[in-house]
């Protein structure tokens, strides 16, 4: 079992998100104390298979909540840099608790966190419908506009429920869009009675953030950070826009939880055996043809939260260069490295070339970025199942050479492989 440190373990998505980093957290969790959730909301997807003694498999889907609540003896904390859409909390609550999954007493949530509302769902498709073809490809959450009214200092946050302005202060928040995109449908007193109601169930779950996180942190509780999205889909160092709304980076752990860059021992980064996005925007290994087929159906490449077929291509190591420069992993879970038994051949994107010359870093520029040429490298496939390998040297010569390969290029040791979708489906190689 992988033990977690005293202070503070953070597992990021190191590509477009979707690395499976649920199951990592799931590990980790059985001998973490906290696991947090720091940034975005329930436009995160992570699920957990679960086998008990039996060997009978339970399945749990995580949107908003903490998946490190899989563990019994774990605690959950939503934080400030959270948005959280109240009835999508209760409903994921309630679906988990008749799994048998009893979790409600060990939730916590920050009293700063920011609340997504009704009306951000629905401003979240009018935006989408204004872009036309420049779609981002939003999971229409709500998400994004949560953030917008949020920095544009009209959010409302967990704590407002409980002031005897919220109506006011909501009707308010929704005349505002009604000026921007014209009168839709919308029941606002309707919602503002319903948030009311919550507001009683929800008091039991609400801490100081700030006090929450300090009193973990220097009691020497094992704090486990689990990222939501992942580096690429990041506000500042995405593919801006065809990005998430939230610091999905190491510095939206710091802001997102209210804790000091200190407390960070361990920065585990998630990353595919090959490259996936979901959405919009560029994807410069995504194939189109007979791999990028297979990379999908082999690998059941469905987004959880919006079932969308994933984007396929390649492993991008240019990709993952820059976000191991951003985030500084001290270690890397390499995920669904099964899902690449079948092939004869292997690519790996070492480079980025633009009028023959080697670009160096990751393109800001959308435009620049759209006339990079990638530069592979093929590496031996190995055909062979490694669902079964419990040790790195029972893994295939061919499979070893290729986690070898990525180390080295990225100068980041690989910790764990995945080679299948359940808990015990994992090696750990120190």
């Amino acid at each position: 079992m992988a033990q977690a440190p005293e202070g503070v373990t953070v597992v990021l998505g190191a590509q477009w998100g979707d690395e499976g980093k649920g199951k990592l957290v799931d590990i980790l969790a059985q001998e973490a104390d906290v696991c947090a959730r720091c940034a975005g909301g329930n436009n995160a997807g992570h699920t957990i298979v679960v086998k008990n003694a039996k060997g009978e498999k339970t399945t749990y889907a995580f949107n908003l909540l903490p998946s490190g609540l899989v563990n019994e003896k774990c605690t959950a904390f939503i934080g400030s840099g959270v948005v959280v859409h109240i009835p999508s909390l209760f409903n994921e609550l309630d679906t988990l608790e008749r799994k048998g999954l009893k979790c409600a007493d060990r939730l916590f949530i920050s009293d700063r966190a920011h609340l997504v509302l009704g009306f951000h769902q629905i401003v979240d498709g009018l935006k989408e419908i204004e872009l036309g073809g420049s779609s981002i490809g939003t999971t229409k959450k709500g998400i994004g506009p949560a953030y917008s009214s949020k920095a544009s200092r009209s959010g409302l946050r967990v704590h407002h429920l409980y002031d005897p302005s919220f109506p006011a202060k909501f009707r308010k928040l929704v005349e505002g869009r009604f000026k921007r995109y014209g009168h839709f449908e919308f029941d606002t007193e309707g919602e503002i009675e319903m948030y009311l109601a919550f507001a009683d169930r929800l008091r039991p779950h609400i801490v100081d953030g700030v006090q929450f996180m300090h009193k973990a942190l220097t009691s020497g509780k094992r704090v486990l950070v689990e990222g939501a999205n992942a580096l690429m889909l990041d506000i500042d160092y995405g593919t801006y826009p065809y990005v998430t709304s939230s610091a999905t980076s190491i510095g939206g752990v710091c802001t997102g939880l209210g804790i000091p860059p200190q407390a960070i021992k361990k920065v585990v980064g998630v990353i595919k055996a090959y490259t996936t996005r979901v959405g919009g925007g560029p994807f410069p290994t995504e194939d189109l043809g007979s791999i990028g087929e297979t990379l999908q159906e082999v690998g059941a490449e469905f987004g959880v939260v919006t079932g969308r077929r994933r984007r396929c291509g390649w492993l991008d190591l240019v990709v993952m260069k820059y976000s191991t420069i951003v985030n500084g992993y001290t270690s890397l879970n390499l995920t669904k490295l099964d899902v690449l038994d079948g092939f004869e051949q292997i690519k790996v994107a070492v480079g980025y070339k633009i009028d023959g010359a080697e670009i160096e870093g990751f393109p800001a520029d959308l435009e620049r970025l759209a006339q990079v040429e990638v530069v592979y490298e093929t590496l031996p496939g190995w055909k062979s199942d490694i669902s079964k390998c419990t040790t790195f040297d029972s893994l295939p010569s061919q499979a070893q050479s290729y986690v070898r390969f990525i180390e080295n290029y990225l100068g980041v040791k690989i910790q764990y492989i995945g080679v299948g979708p359940s808990r015990d489906s994992s090696i750990q190689l120190f």
